[in-house]
């Protein structure tokens, strides 16, 4: 199990690392994350939802996700609001009044799809949640040592020495630990390390006297553009991809970045591409002349769009469509270029009603009904196949002068005929419910060469993927007592 000592202090990435590192060595691994707190999701084979971190980590591992890999998924709507996503489906809602009443209730099915997953294979590899020293959240624990525990599962904690204060960090979250749980954990990683490791000098022999005698096992370097997918929205504050000198004529995208924003990994092969800059903004005067906007999904859909208007952005997008860039949207993002989006339950705002959209396509929302959770495969008008997932509530009905942008001709294992998406008759505008759109390496590249994009690459995003899950396995594992984490396994 990987433990940490707070949030984003790369459990995710190393639990893909380890997922990588043990398939490769013969075993069949699978990753589990009891609980998951993200709007980052994704949805398996047979339409369940679960969180894109896991999923990712199961492709490293080279299994087919199954959400009794991440069977309680919480999705943040608001400041003390989530909605729960039990085994693959919506369970109901959790915030600070009912918070540990539901955590109880949820404990049990944890522990069952633990059992399950635990029945199919070899190895399973756990990861926690924030920090397990967390003392006024240890009464509804059910991701962090309890789990633990309950899958009787060597810890390591890892520390981000990049911010600051690892070691004590490391040794803090000892100290607030009781001693019966101090001895879960059997070592520690310092993770994100820049520089030569010998400038630690006895710093990790200091550490073990004053952490209960706990030793490090791994000192990994911090690693860079490895194109995988976070769990949360945070590395996005250090996005901006800027293309290299040897770039020609770059290409300028400008995402949103939304308060809840949801999906955010979709435009990794986008950030990927040689002649392509991608920059995530706030404000309306930070858009500037791109070649294109993209409208990400949001789990607060009216909400982030009150935002857009509030920081400028909703005028500042209009104005750049108007001298000539290119507009997309995807999901949420799809749902606000309308006309109007009608949530008279108020379920993805604040304030009930009706809500003028942007206006740059001619379509009309209404939220309600059941969730969609698919993985789909959609024809466009040109007869290209491109494949991808649906989350999304709500249902968009297209008003005179829209056409779709193509036909959904299968959902997860069952043929369709369903129209999805929308265009203007320019194309210069159009939007779609299908997440990973842009990870179909043809449509991405046509696409962009519509905005002026000189190919640079036959990029695979798949490719891609895998090459970075094998880089960081091979950093990992030359980084990390291997055999002392191997026999602390029992491996």
């Amino acid at each position: 199990m990987i433990l940490g000592t707070h949030s984003n202090a790369g459990k995710s990435l190393l639990v893909t690392s380890f997922c990588r590192i043990l398939a490769r060595r013969g075993y069949k691994v699978a990753p589990f994350k009891a609980q998951n707190m993200s709007n980052n999701a994704g949805v398996t084979s047979d339409g369940g939802e679960m969180g894109r971190a896991q999923i990712v980590q199961a492709e490293a591992a080279g299994v087919e996700p199954h959400t009794d890999m991440n069977p309680v998924l919480l999705k943040p709507e608001a400041d003390h609001r989530s909605q729960i996503i039990l085994n693959g489906r919506v369970f109901g809602h959790i915030d600070s009044s009912n918070w540990f009443e539901l955590k109880q209730q949820l404990w049990p099915k944890v522990k069952a799809a633990y059992r399950r997953l635990a029945a199919r294979y070899d190895v399973l590899v756990l990861e926690g949640a924030g920090s397990p020293a967390e003392i006024n959240l240890k009464a509804g624990d059910m991701v962090n040592l309890r789990m633990a525990k309950f899958a009787n599962a060597t810890s390591l904690l890892v520390g981000d020495i990049d911010r600051g204060g690892v070691f004590a960090a490391l040794a803090g979250t000892m100290l607030m630990l009781e001693p019966e749980e101090r001895v879960w954990i059997k070592g520690f990683l310092i993770n994100k390390f820049r520089g030569d490791v010998r400038l630690l000098g006895n710093a990790t022999e200091v550490l073990r006297a004053k952490a209960f005698g706990t030793p490090t096992l791994g000192v990994i370097p911090y690693v860079s553009d490895l194109h995988l997918p976070d769990e949360d929205a945070v590395p996005l504050d250090r996005v901006d991809r800027q293309p290299s000198s040897d770039d020609a004529a770059p290409i300028e995208i400008v995402i949103p970045y939304l308060p809840h924003i949801s999906n955010f990994d979709e435009f990794d092969p986008l950030l990927a591409e040689p002649g392509v800059r991608v920059r995530f903004v706030r404000r309306g005067d930070e858009v500037g002349r791109p070649d294109a906007i993209i409208l990400p999904g949001s789990k607060a859909v009216v909400a982030d769009l009150m935002w857009l208007r509030a920081q400028g952005l909703a005028e500042a997008i209009q104005r750049a469509h108007t001298k000539g860039a290119a507009v997309v949207g995807v999901c949420g993002g799809y749902q606000m270029l309308g006309l109007e989006l009608l949530d008279p339950d108020g379920l993805e705002g604040p304030q009930a009603g009706a809500h003028p959209g942007l206006g740059l396509l001619p379509t009309r929302t209404r939220f309600g009904g059941n969730k969609h959770t698919y993985r789909s495969v959609m024809r466009l008008l040109d007869g290209t196949m491109v494949t991808g997932y649906e989350i999304h509530t709500g249902e968009t009905e297209l008003l005179d002068g829209a056409r779709p942008l193509g036909t959904i001709v299968r959902r997860s294992a069952r043929a369709e005929n369903a129209p999805d998406g929308a265009q203007s008759s320019d194309t210069s505008v159009w939007g779609t419910y299908l997440h990973g759109i842009f990870e179909n390496d043809n449509f991405r590249r046509n696409w962009l060469a519509s905005l002026g994009w000189l190919p640079g690459s036959q990029l695979s995003a798949r490719a891609l993927r895998e090459s970075a899950y094998d880089r960081l396995a091979d950093i990992v594992e030359a980084s990390v007592d291997m055999n002392a984490i191997l026999k602390l396994m029992g491996l």
